[in-house]
């Protein structure tokens, strides 16, 4: 059949099961259905992930567990910035909400060691805000989650029996920090991220005033570490909040230098007295002094560096050989335009923290690099390499599970390939290798240092189409 239709109407085909549906209709009609400037995501992802170790083991003993992974993700986001027109000092004023539905599927095969459901619903929203008025500039920036997993932990032990042997049920003594990473944050809880800035200018002078939030709430169950719950994970709760002043001098353009100061606080909750009668816990107040610089110095780099001194107070029962210790604090935010379609970025961060596991604060190391290149319009690479350590060698404490006689690290390689069949419909497709090592070789062979090492692989292919 022939279809006659003046310029002013528009025709779409869409073939299902072999038959073709027409939609014909005005381009006033088809204009309704463009999506508004306030409503700058839409989207929905589909993935499957493969992952040959999901809870972080060595074969050392527990036997590694596989697992397919199904995650649905929708997504959207408005903006209501340009609804309040060029007079209002609103740049952006953002809100999103992203949640990610994950579904494990382990082979029937091999028994998942009477673990909980790895199923979660992770329910996420940010929130930005960025603007300017006259000499001030302000930004906030929020993300929060809501973890709807299971409550109850992960357990690492070959059984519950007894034994003389002194390596039996000990393994997961000196378990790996990033062995525990992944089963935690698929764990019931809450997680809030804020950074907040209000900056004024005069010249070639600034000042600015900071604040930043990092907040774990764990809704996992607590247990001792006795049959049946030998190896029992015991996640607290813990944050870190802290603000301050930026002093800023402009020696280019677009590059100043600061001197910072900022004032924080570290909570680790304190285990119920069943589990730590010692009643251990790194919590600290600390005061930093901090030296940078930020801008772009050529059109194409864009950086932001901060390092200095950090004063830190623990908390009279924290098991440290040093309640009163003078650290290090640093980080960095590097992005490169190497040409008109590659990029590299460089981030890199060192600080105090508390343990998600045990009782002793550690000096967390984290150094991340990232590579991507466009190849054509429609082919993109990507390249991920990643070094993180914690070291908890600052402390004394030889008890519970995850005492201070460890240090860990994670070697991480990330290739990805991404095709656009159009602007709207992608595939990607990719696979990350991730290997955690025992650094600290003095511990005892009765603690069998050679459990904490472990291998992860995950092969990963997803669709999403941005409407």
């Amino acid at each position: 059949m022939k279809i006659n239709l003046n310029k002013t109407h528009v025709v779409q085909a869409v073939s299902l099961a072999g038959i073709t549906i027409i939609f014909a209709g005005t381009a006033q009609a088809q204009e309704l259905l463009t999506k508004p400037d306030w409503l700058p995501q839409l989207s929905l992802g589909v993935s499957e992930t493969y992952d040959d170790n999901i809870f972080g083991v060595s074969g050392n003993g527990m036997t590694p567990q596989e697992a397919w992974i199904t995650r649905i993700s929708p997504g959207i986001g408005f903006d209501f910035a340009p609804l309040l027109g060029s007079q209002a000092p609103f740049q952006t004023l953002s809100l999103n909400y992203t949640p990610d539905f994950v579904f494990f599927a382990l082979p029937r095969d091999k028994a998942p060691y009477n673990e909980p459901s790895q199923d979660y619903d992770a329910h996420k929203f940010g929130l930005a805000l960025k603007g300017s008025a006259g000499d001030f500039s302000f930004s906030l920036s929020n993300s929060f989650l809501y973890n709807d997993g299971s409550r109850a932990a992960p357990t690492y032990a070959l059984n519950q029996l007894p034994s003389s042997n002194p390596l039996a049920n000990q393994f997961d003594k000196y378990r790996s920090q990033f062995a525990n990473t992944p089963p935690r944050e698929r764990a019931n809880q809450f997680q809030d991220r804020e950074a907040t800035l209000l900056q004024y200018d005069v010249d070639k002078f600034f000042i600015r005033a900071t604040s930043a939030l990092l907040y774990y709430g764990m809704n996992t169950v607590f247990h001792t570490n006795k049959a049946p719950y030998m190896g029992y994970q015991n996640y607290p709760s813990r944050d870190d909040v802290n603000g301050g002043t930026d002093l800023g001098y402009r020696v280019l353009t677009n590059v100043a230098l600061t001197l910072g100061y900022r004032y924080g606080s570290q909570y680790q909750q304190q285990f119920p007295a069943s589990i730590a009668s010692d009643r251990h816990y790194s919590s600290s107040t600390y005061q930093q002094v901090l030296f940078g610089a930020e801008g772009r110095p050529w059109h194409w780099l864009e950086m932001k560096l901060a390092g200095g001194p950090d004063f830190r107070d623990y908390n009279p029962n924290t098991p440290v050989h040093d309640l009163h210790p003078t650290r290090y604090y640093g980080e960095a935010a590097v992005a490169a335009t190497i040409t008109t379609n590659q990029s590299l970025a460089f981030k890199y961060k060192q600080w105090n923290w508390v343990a998600s596991t045990g009782y002793v604060p550690e000096f967390d190391s984290s150094y991340a690099l990232n590579y991507h290149w466009n190849a054509t319009r429609q082919l993109g690479f990507d390249l991920a390499a990643q070094i993180q350590e914690a070291d908890y060698t600052s402390g004394y404490d030889a008890a519970g599970t995850a005492p201070s006689i460890r240090a860990d690290r994670e070697y991480t390689l990330a290739p990805g390939i991404t095709y656009a069949f159009t602007p709207q419909l992608s595939v990607s497709l990719s696979y990350a290798f991730n290997a955690g090592n025992n650094e600290l070789y003095t511990i005892p062979a009765t603690s069998h240092p050679a459990y904490k090492n472990f291998i992860d692989q995950m092969v990963s292919l997803g669709l999403i189409y941005k409407f």
